[in-house]
């Protein structure tokens, strides 16, 4: 059978989609991406979308279609869900997606996360990216998640720069701060700052990690300390 993903937006490297072909060509099928010159070929038809405000007025009417996009409560069924990621389908994308923890601990009036995903779990990270430069860590608040050291470790064995998501520079301990300058980084180290009320637990956030850098650097002979912190306020 051949089975079509409809991308409705380009931009995103949807990893929905690459678990949805991941679990179709396990089982025989044939994959590949739909388009309405093509769309009498496929029995089944797939789109994902992260976003609501996407237009998806040119969708096929069969499309089995998830996502935040479409609905919050939409989850994919456990077949497709256990499934590793098929980068194949995005040949330009250079990074590996990995999360170590699905849900949050905090409940942000901006943020549907805890409604979507629950409270913060452990989960089995996914496969990497055989041709990924770097490794995306998707976790909302990765220190929330109470198996990080462990997650810091698969890191460090994978040895590949970080580009961190979720770290909530506001509940920043000193073990998380030394765990964390043991990695490299892609490009910048990134927190939010979506609250302009969390100034001060942003900034002493700040400080403790700068003061876990300058506590660490004399002794990180060998290592090759590039990375940035970035802090920036988003609202």
């Amino acid at each position: 059978m051949k089975v079509g993903l409809v991308d409705i937006e380009p931009k995103v490297f949807n990893t929905a989609l690459m678990q949805i072909a991941a679990y179709h060509k396990s089982i025989g099928d044939e994959v590949e991406w739909w388009s309405p010159l093509t769309a009498h070929c496929f029995p089944k038809v797939y789109c994902s979308s992260l976003f609501d405000f996407t237009d998806k007025t040119e969708l096929p009417k069969r499309a089995i279609c998830g996502g935040t996009g479409f609905d919050i409560k939409s989850k994919l069924p456990c077949a497709i869900e256990n499934c590793d990621l098929d980068y194949s389908i995005y040949p330009k994308c250079e990074t590996s997606y990995i999360w170590f923890s699905r849900g949050c601990v905090r409940n942000c009036g901006f943020c549907c996360v805890l409604q979507k995903e629950g409270y913060i779990r452990p989960v089995r990270s996914k496969n990497l990216n055989p041709n990924g430069r770097y490794i995306t860590v998707q976790d909302n608040s990765f220190f929330a998640n109470p198996c990080w050291p462990g997650a810091i470790m698969q890191l460090q064995k994978w040895g590949q720069p970080v580009d961190f998501q979720g770290i909530d520079i506001r509940r920043i301990t000193g073990e998380q701060g030394r765990a964390l300058i043991t990695l490299r980084f892609h490009k910048q180290l990134k927190f939010a700052w979506d609250r302009p009320k969390d100034e001060e637990a942003v900034m002493s956030g700040i400080k403790r990690l700068l003061g876990y850098y300058s506590g660490f650097m004399p002794r990180a002979r060998g290592l090759h300390f590039t990375n940035k912190l970035h802090f920036g306020r988003y609202y």
